[in-house]
């Protein structure tokens, strides 16, 4: 539905900074590319070897060939803003905290009277928000159901079928593509900036690798060698099968996220200076970007979160808990358990370094 709300998404990405970005010259491949439907374009057309030493700085924007490209029809991707762009890392973490699937984001800039990429899917479901300008989609039922990221879409799949949606997206408007929907984008009179925020669902066989996985690490018989006739041991299927209820399911899929976030520190410098005047009474909150699990086991309790695990004593175990359920500013002085205060403040800091809080500032 048209939201006529030009500017609803400046919060996340401008044109004028992806026009900074570009003109800046510090962009460099993959993190950027250049793409024109029906052209090739490769990476030396609107790239450059810096000079450095002890190594260049290799696929460096050459700012005045990729603004050419883009004179010529040519569309600028920024690739992976959840990565290297703190707003659009915050717009993404907050869905994988409501959706439970990494989310990631690209950005699309394509001149007027253009298309950037011929008849394609994608291999994750995409939200298209559209930023500035306006662009015309075409949606085409998909040629092959839920493709697997391997799975690209090309002629051996046959021609699309006609198209089932044709809508003109304006600054403010969003439209959900699933995956494997085939779709081209068109812009008209004017230049069009838009955002794709892919999520990636875990699926099935993802779930069926991480249970096998985990049933060969205790079942002898899936280490086995394959007989020559090729005859499972009995039972074999079960112990796999055993390990796919929906609470073990949904605890590998949680896991995996978790496992697998990248930290988001902006302001960590401040809050490293900040720590200088952290009291009892000094206000703190769980970072939004953090998520986590608390685990206890061999006399330890761990957070786990961004790819690690935190360890305690299991005495803190209460006042833990306490943080890693809390959504709203708390003070040490909040904490249940019995530490001291020298120890409750020894807990902040740590934890303030460690970017699982962070010190609520004016």
């Amino acid at each position: 539905m048209p939201r006529d709300e030009e500017g609803r998404f400046d919060d996340l990405l401008s044109v004028d900074e992806l026009e900074r970005l570009v003109a800046s010259g510090g962009l460099r491949h993959p993190a950027f590319r250049v793409v024109k439907a029906g052209e090739k374009i490769v990476l030396g057309d609107y790239t450059e070897d810096v000079s450095w030493r002890p190594q260049p700085f290799t696929g460096t924007a050459q700012v005045e060939r990729v603004v050419a490209a883009f004179s010529r029809g040519a569309t600028i991707v920024l690739q992976a803003l959840h990565v290297n762009h703190p707003p659009l890392a915050h717009f993404c973490r907050e869905l994988e905290r409501n959706l439970g699937h990494p989310v990631q984001a690209n950005a699309y800039y394509t001149p007027r009277a253009a298309q950037g990429l011929p008849v394609h899917h994608d291999t994750h479901d995409v939200l298209c928000l559209q930023l500035s300008g306006e662009k015309r989609w075409l949606v085409y039922p998909p040629a092959l159901e839920l493709p697997l990221r391997n799975q690209k879409y090309g002629p051996e799949l046959g021609d699309p079928a006609e198209p089932v949606l044709d809508v003109t997206l304006r600054g403010g408007d969003t439209l959900y593509l699933p995956r494997g929907w085939l779709h081209k984008a068109l812009t008209s009179e004017t230049d069009s900036l838009h955002l794709t925020i892919g999520v990636n669902v875990y699926t099935w066989l993802e779930a069926f690798k991480a249970a096998l996985q985990e049933a060969a690490a205790e079942e002898v018989d899936l280490r086995r060698g394959v007989a020559a006739d090729g005859t499972a041991p009995d039972g074999i299927v079960d112990q796999v099968a055993a390990r796919l209820t929906p609470d073990a399911v949904t605890r590998r899929m949680r896991e995996k996220l978790i496992r697998t976030r990248r930290p988001i520190r902006d302001d960590f410098f401040d809050q490293l200076r900040a720590l200088e005047q952290l009291e009892l009474e000094t206000p703190l909150v769980r970072r939004e970007t953090v998520l986590t699990d608390l685990t206890a086991e061999g006399g330890q309790v761990k957070l786990v979160y961004e790819g690690r695990q935190v360890a305690f004593p299991a005495k803190v175990c209460s006042e833990l808990g306490f943080i890693a359920a809390s959504d709203e500013p708390f003070r040490l002085s909040d904490l249940p358990g019995n530490l001291d205060d020298e120890s409750r403040l020894v807990l902040g800091r740590r934890l303030v370094r460690e970017g699982f809080l962070r010190i609520s500032m004016p």
